[in-house]
């Protein structure tokens, strides 16, 4: 799939199970945890939190009861740890190749300022988008309009695009709004699954692939 760049295109993309899986870096808070926790015997007990968030347990439950921590602490160690997640391959190539050839880039993530900036950090990405739109800045959720009107105030365009993962909340103000868009599809490890769910047109992209090297960035 072709993309055509100027200086008037906008990129826009999603952060978790779009720029990388999600759940690598629930694994990556949990072995943090785990560690904190247990520092001889932490692979067990981070072996054992796998199993347990498998098996749709309640984790932090099992570790208040088991080690006497708080469950804040345990939110808090889980959120604003410095996480050792990697991006999808092929998706560095996209950005870099938007960028020479002056296309502008942006974000719009659900979430929690700190813990998202240390994701695109630990990305090694946080410097290279225009704008980065987080909803707990502006104080509401995809998919509301104001997430999406936040990017075309910041980057002026003629024709923005949305990569996005979640077809219940991703696409539907993109679509209203006339930006084109692709979803890239689930695979096999994303923490919000349910896309079956959403098949009508106002929740669907105009694209889906799977994976980033379907892209051609022209």
């Amino acid at each position: 799939m072709d993309i055509k760049i100027s200086q008037d295109t906008v990129i826009v993309f999603d952060l978790d199970d779009t720029l990388y899986n999600e759940l690598d870096y629930l694994k990556s808070a949990y072995q943090h945890i785990a560690q904190q926790l247990d520092q001889k015997d932490w692979k067990q007990l981070y072996s054992s939190m796998l199993s347990l968030y498998r098996c749709k347990e309640n984790v932090f439950e099992v570790l208040v009861s088991k080690y006497g921590v708080e469950q804040k602490t345990l939110v808090d160690m889980y959120r604003y740890h410095l996480p050792n997640i990697n991006l999808f391959d092929g998706i560095l190539n996209i950005i870099n190749n938007i960028i020479s050839k002056n296309g502008k880039l942006g974000i719009i993530t659900d979430g929690r300022t700190k813990t998202q900036i240390a994701k695109l950090k630990a990305l090694g990405v946080f410097d290279l988008f225009d704008k980065i739109i987080i909803s707990e800045d502006l104080g509401t959720e995809k998919p509301d309009e104001a997430n999406y009107k936040a990017i075309e105030s910041a980057i002026k365009g003629t024709e923005y695009w949305y990569i996005a993962d979640n077809l219940k909340k991703d696409f539907v103000s993109p679509n209203r709004l006339g930006w084109k868009s692709i979803g890239l599809i689930d695979n096999g490890k994303n923490i919000h699954y349910q896309a079956n769910q959403y098949m009508s047109e106002a929740h669907q992209p105009k694209h889906f692939i799977l994976s980033y090297n379907e892209l051609n960035i022209i």
